[in-house]
């Protein structure tokens, strides 16, 4: 038969020797606990050096020091990353993912950015907890002659989201989010606070849904139509763009507001990929004309040139450069949103961050504060830099 343990014997057990139980800890010299700090501060000694050098550390004010430095190098050696995967991860993934199996109904190119930035943002609102959605947010804007803001919460940004969205909506032939009141309430100020105003509670968490579907079937529907809704104007009460235009507008409104949300829980945020940005500064660089003759005919712009430029014709121009993410090129016109920007009329010169130049087109950024490199009519740099904080709107 096998043998019996002696625990089941009912024998006594054999009385232990405390010290033969206990690690025998290591006697070091000063020299060798001091060469040892530099792998201590890597976590590389064994469990036994470690206490050595710890038990020293305490004890030796001048290796005490030294480990601090030594920490604090290695945390340089690793830095911290954020968790949030890169913007262009997204883009990047999907274009191999079509090049090997083209989609039967793609998403036309124009609606990428705001399908990109939608899930983005619907990526952050599920990480945030229910409390996070009562967050306060200052939503800041550029009112023309100097800035504004309008204090909400984290579901209030996302309901004015939704009923702004709900412009494209409509002129795709979709449900209005604002139901009854959309006849009265024509511009994107004029429709949140409508629907502010008709909410019998403050916004919650439960908002998220109708966003997201309503996000969803603008996409699908553009996409059912193959792209040819793209000219379908949408109009925003005081003007009115192409679909495609305000796809993109609809798209950069919604990552400004994401960052507003980010800020509000701490949360970090990064820019579009590159290719969106650029596209987002390109629209805003096609509407600065007009803006530019809007505020010329309210008198906040100076009168510009001393003669007309027929339309189609080159005219006073300033060179808008782009710097960095989503950077580029664009000539203004200066005189008339009918003339045609030219280099060799080229009167002025302004450099930015791609990044900065959309904080400036939110309303975020001063005019005053926003253009890193200036050179030429300062009159015409001045306009240039406050018809794009003009561009904004809450």
């Amino acid at each position: 038969m096998p043998r019996a343990s002696v625990e089941d014997s009912g024998r006594p057990l054999p009385e232990l020797d405390a010290s033969e139980s206990r690690p025998v800890p290591l006697v070091l010299e000063h020299p060798v606990l001091k060469a040892l700090l530099g792998a201590w501060a890597l976590a590389a000694c064994s469990a036994a050096e470690t206490a050595a050098v710890e038990e020293h550390l305490g004890e030796c004010g001048a290796c005490a020091d030294e480990a601090l430095r030594l920490r604090g190098a290695v945390g340089l050696l690793h830095p911290v990353e954020p968790l949030d995967l890169d913007p262009g991860l997204r883009t990047r993934v999907l274009t191999g993912s079509f090049d090997r199996r083209p989609p039967r109904i793609p998403v036309p190119e124009w609606a990428t950015p705001y399908d990109a930035e939608t899930a983005r943002l619907d990526a952050l609102l599920q990480d945030i907890g229910d409390a996070e959605w009562h967050a306060p947010v200052r939503l800041r804007w550029f009112d023309g002659q100097a800035p504004t803001s309008r204090r909400t919460t984290v579901a209030g940004v996302i309901a004015h989201l939704l009923t702004v969205d709900g412009l494209v909506a409509k002129a795709l032939g979709l449900d209005d989010p604002l139901g009854g009141e959309a006849d009265k309430a024509t511009t994107p100020t004029a429709r949140t606070e409508a629907y502010w105003r008709a909410s019998h509670f403050p916004p919650t968490h439960s908002i998220r849904t109708p966003w997201r579907e309503q996000s969803h079937s603008i996409v699908r529907t553009v996409s059912f139509t193959g792209g040819s809704t793209g000219g379908l104007a949408v109009s925003y009460g005081d003007f009115e763009l192409p679909l495609h235009d305000a796809m993109l507008d609809r798209a950069f409104e919604c990552w400004v507001h994401a960052e507003d949300i980010a800020d509000a829980v701490d949360y970090p945020y990064q820019p579009p990929s590159g290719r969106y940005l650029n596209r987002m500064i390109d629209l805003a660089a096609r509407m600065l004309p007009a803006v530019l003759a809007e505020r010329r005919r309210h008198g906040l712009a100076s009168p510009g040139g001393r003669h007309l430029v027929a339309a189609g014709a080159p005219g006073r121009s300033l060179r808008l450069e782009i710097e960095g993410h989503g950077g580029g090129e664009w000539l203004i016109s200066l005189d008339s949103p009918g003339a045609v920007g030219s280099a060799e009329h080229e009167v002025a010169h302004i450099a930015l961050d791609g990044v900065e130049f959309c904080h400036l087109a939110a309303g975020h950024v001063s005019p005053e504060e926003a253009a890193a490199g200036q050179l030429g009519d300062r009159e015409a740099i001045r306009d240039v830099l406050f018809a794009t904080a003009s561009l904004s709107r809450m």
